[in-house]
């Protein structure tokens, strides 16, 4: 074996400038809690590949140390500084089961994109849907807090069952949802939050002028004579089409205009990049101005290594990290590491028990939940 890697010794020059390139991307995502990276989009990209970044740097340390090469050691230093980047990306805990038993003065969030409850799939399916299946899921949770994006609700209640009737039947007779602008002719998706406590104020910031875009909104909940403020939001989606999900598909043309579908991805992740970064100042700025312990629930279209997830996050406690395990994705494309559903919760909080729900229905995210312990 030895001898083999000595046997690559001509091609060490081509080595020591691949390192120094991964070592380059890797410091750039480094930066990030630091930097706008609203403002420099493109500095944004190499976090979509930063796990893989980190495992090419370790790479690099064995090697160097194996060819007892000097190199190692600046390998190993930059590895080291993006420690807060590998601890924002993977829990470093072992996997649990969760309980259904809740502790006493304990809350149970449950956060999920619900995508229309599977509403928009319904044709595809003879006319029906995942729908009963994802409420009777929720039911089974017994969550005491619910925050969902792309809630939806049905314009004409007499041939579609009103999902809002539905929940409040499981237990949850609070709640506050804010639609978006666009109303489209079935019926009008949004934010909702729904409580069994009772919810004695809320509010709704708008992020744009136009309909696009989901909301920040906040209800203030009083619980055993605790009042807290949960927070619920969606920033800036990409909007990928069906097809540009799909790797296989990313060097096909399309037929609409003749770019290439990796083209098209490039350019709406720098888009939504800007977006994001100014939505999550904004989050930032109002979760800052909160005069109760918060809880922030939410679709983030942002990983964990980001600018706007660090941002976002501030002194908050990720219930991922400190009780899940592994990468946690919670969208099933393209990649393991894709982690964009959060549930952030005040240091006034222990977090108790996380689990993220692999169900295999049509919703594009899966559902995470987590208990938190006054």
């Amino acid at each position: 074996m030895l001898f083999y890697l000595k046997s690559i010794l001509p091609c060490k020059s081509f080595l020591i400038l691949l390192n120094i390139g991964i070592i380059i991307l890797y410091l750039i995502t480094c930066l990030f809690p630091f930097i706008d990276t609203g403002g420099y989009p493109l500095l944004s990209f190499p976090g979509l590949v930063f796990p893989f970044l980190f495992l090419a740097l370790l790479f690099f340390v064995i090697l160097w140390l194996v060819l007892k090469a000097k190199f190692w050691w600046i390998s190993l230093t930059v590895l080291l500084l993006g420690l807060q980047q590998v601890l924002s990306v993977f829990a470093f805990n072992l996997p649990t089961q969760f309980s259904s038993n809740k502790k006493p003065n304990t809350l149970r969030v449950l956060q999920w994109n619900v995508t229309n409850w599977d509403e928009g799939s319904r044709n595809e399916k003879g006319g029906s849907s995942f729908r009963q299946l994802m409420l009777e899921l929720v039911k089974k949770e017994n969550a005491d807090l619910l925050c969902f994006q792309e809630f939806f609700e049905p314009q004409d209640t007499l041939y579609h069952q009103s999902n809002i009737s539905a929940v409040v039947a499981m237990g949850f007779p609070y709640y506050h949802i804010v639609p978006t602008k666009e109303k489209g002719a079935d019926g009008q998706s949004g934010i909702a939050i729904f409580s069994k406590y009772p919810i004695i104020d809320s509010a709704v910031f708008e992020f744009r002028n136009n309909y696009t875009g989901e909301h920040l909104v906040y209800a203030d909940i009083l619980v055993l004579n605790k009042k807290i403020r949960v927070y619920a939001t969606h920033l800036q989606p990409l909007y990928l089409d069906e097809s540009e999900y799909e790797i296989s598909n990313w060097s096909k043309q399309q037929q609409k205009n003749g770019e290439s579908n990796l083209t098209s991805i490039l350019s709406k992740l720098k888009t939504a990049y800007q977006f994001r970064y100014k939505q999550a100042s904004f989050v930032r700025k109002k979760l800052n101005e909160s005069p109760y312990p918060v809880i922030l629930c939410g679709d983030f279209n942002e990983l964990p290594n980001s600018g706007v997830y660090f941002k976002v996050k501030g002194n908050l406690q990720d219930a991922f990290l400190q009780k899940g395990s592994g990468f946690g994705r919670t969208i099933p494309f393209i990649s393991p590491t894709l982690r964009i559903d959060y549930i952030l919760a005040d240091r006034y909080f222990k977090v108790t028990q996380f689990q993220l729900l692999k169900v295999n229905y049509s919703t594009n995210h899966y559902p995470i939940e987590a208990d938190l312990e006054f």
